[in-house]
């Protein structure tokens, strides 16, 4: 489904390339990132409360009406995971966590014309993190990686070891940018973009563990991730 979703969104895009004005160029990003998921299943619930602060760097390739863009993005931030089973609780861990990330995005642009330096333009797509780190420090002090299994939190229904690419996203992009002409091919960029993330296969993994291990039918997760990010970038047209 998610793949699907990317090819559809690559088909609709790259028809306006051919015909498109190229630039290039890089720069850098700052988010916010927020999770908050409640998996319901009969008397269990469970609660994950996730917030951090995303930093990294990027290039692009505009050509128009379509931008393309690779980025490296890290991040800090605090957790916490609490489990209920009738009324006592089974689990409530807090910490601090870090990740990394190689993100691709494609994301489609209208622009307008303010006058001869600036241009504004509305954004749609999508971005795909593949995940290089997934790092956590509990409350207690110890350092662990999530792809290690560590704790039952990170192993599947088989008790197998999650790889590192269960934490891989899909994320819908919305926002807008404003470019400003310096001088001949030079300009100045600036990009407000908010993200909608669809579950990874870990949390979609979570539901088969406490549907097969505790014997609950049809489990369900409800809530949001979602991440407000500013980009500022300079670039060259051709």
């Amino acid at each position: 489904m998610k793949k699907a979703a990317v090819v559809i969104v690559m088909l609709s895009l790259a028809h306006s390339v051919f015909a498109a004005d190229f630039s290039f160029g890089g720069g850098a990003l700052a988010g916010y990132t927020f999770t908050r998921y409640t998996l319901h299943g009969g008397s269990v619930e469970s609660v994950q409360i996730m917030d951090r602060f995303d930093y990294g760097g990027f290039v692009f390739f505009d050509a128009s009406y379509v931008v393309f863009a690779i980025m490296y993005q890290a991040g800090n931030g605090t957790f916490r995971e609490n489990m209920i089973l009738d009324d006592s609780s089974l689990a409530d861990t807090t910490g601090t966590g870090n990740e990394a990330v190689l993100g691709l995005s494609l994301l489609g642009k209208y622009p307008f014309t303010v006058n001869e330096r600036i241009a504004w333009y509305p954004m749609f797509g999508v971005e795909y993190h593949i995940a290089l780190i997934q790092r956590r420090t509990t409350a207690g002090g110890l350092v662990y990686n999530r792809d290690g299994g560590r704790f039952m939190e990170d192993r599947d229904k088989d008790n197998n070891t999650y790889p590192l690419s269960a934490w891989n996203s899909l994320w819908i992009q919305i926002g807008a940018g404003l470019d400003y002409s310096l001088s001949g091919p030079l300009f100045l960029r600036s990009e407000l973009l908010f993200g909608f993330r669809l579950p990874t296969s870990y949390e979609m993994g979570a539901l088969e563990v406490i549907e097969n291990l505790m014997n609950i039918q049809d489990p369900r997760l409800g809530g949001l991730t979602g991440k407000p990010a500013l980009r500022i970038s300079a670039g060259f047209r051709f």
